[in-house]
């Protein structure tokens, strides 16, 4: 019951930053964001209709698309989301609150980012277009990304020929900031990379980073192969994930011990369990403290 109450309310607080970079920047001054959104601000504009209106029209195909691809609770609680920030919208009476077109970009990228990114941690879909992207990819195997990006680009090129080139410049502005914002509301402000590492010391890395960096390790036995050196014996192999704020820290420590060591440093969207240092927590930043170096 707590998570359940938990979720509705994170999805109440979603919906309202949401309406506010809507209503607050958006609106007032013609600016699109990407998705269903875009389209129904567009539409709009064209046809000077009330956007709450246009919002619930335009979100219909993308919900019949949700009940086929996503789960029913999840559809539930999208279609109610949708519907709460349409309600809102209508009735929500918040006056521009600055003219600057950059700040209008920024700001209601960030607000409308912040919301979308809320509803959808707590299992909600505010925008028709990712509910798109999540379909073609289970029927076509399409990545969501690439469906996403394809989408907007018809649209921003729609909104350049039938509004202005400078509203369009401006609305993918705001685009990449509340995908940006989406992603740090999803995934956190933490950063992770993984990286696997090889070479004639081994145990003397192994230990620095456990000891040094504090963070996990796996040993892979490494059954040989070929590299600069030539032919390679059998060796284990280090894999680690360390927070990006330890990279430099981490390359150094590599380089003190093998500086022809074999490194192979890759991205991570998501990690549980094991141990890793989480910078933004009250350990991580007293790692970081001026007095701890």
């Amino acid at each position: 019951m707590k998570r359940i109450l938990s979720e509705i309310f994170q999805i109440a607080i979603g919906i309202f930053l949401a309406s506010i970079g809507l209503k607050m920047f958006l609106l007032p001054n013609g600016f699109l964001d990407g998705g269903a959104t875009g389209i129904a601000i567009l539409l709009s504009e064209l046809f000077d209709i009330d956007i709450s209106f246009i919002l619930l029209l335009v979100s219909i195909p993308f919900l019949i698309l949700a009940w086929f691809s996503l789960s029913r609770r999840i559809f539930t609680k999208s279609l109610i989301s949708i519907i709460l920030l349409a309600v809102i919208i209508h009735f929500e009476n918040f006056a521009s609150i600055t003219e600057d077109k950059l700040l209008i970009a920024i700001f209601g990228g960030l607000f409308l980012g912040a919301g979308i990114g809320l509803t959808i941690r707590n299992g909600a879909v505010l925008d028709g277009s990712e509910i798109l992207g999540i379909f073609l990819n289970d029927r076509l195997g399409i990545s969501i990304g690439r469906v996403i990006l394809f989408f907007n680009v018809i649209l921003f090129g729609a909104t350049a020929l039938l509004l202005s080139l400078e509203i369009a410049m401006y609305s993918i502005l705001t685009f990449i900031v509340t995908a940006k914002v989406i992603d740090l509301m999803i995934e956190g402000f933490e950063d992770y990379v993984g990286l696997m590492i090889i070479s004639k010391n081994t145990n003397s890395i192994n230990e620095g980073l456990i000891r040094i960096v504090g963070t996990g390790t796996t040993l892979y036995q490494g059954a040989g192969g070929f590299g600069k050196r030539g032919t390679q014996p059998k060796n284990d192999i280090i894999h680690t994930v360390i927070n990006r704020v330890d990279i430099r820290r981490t390359y150094n420590l590599i380089d003190a011990i093998d500086k022809k060591a074999f490194i192979i440093e890759f991205d991570v969207n998501h990690i549980k369990g094991g141990i890793y240092t989480k910078v933004l927590s009250r350990e991580g930043l007293k790692k970081l403290s001026p007095t701890k170096n």
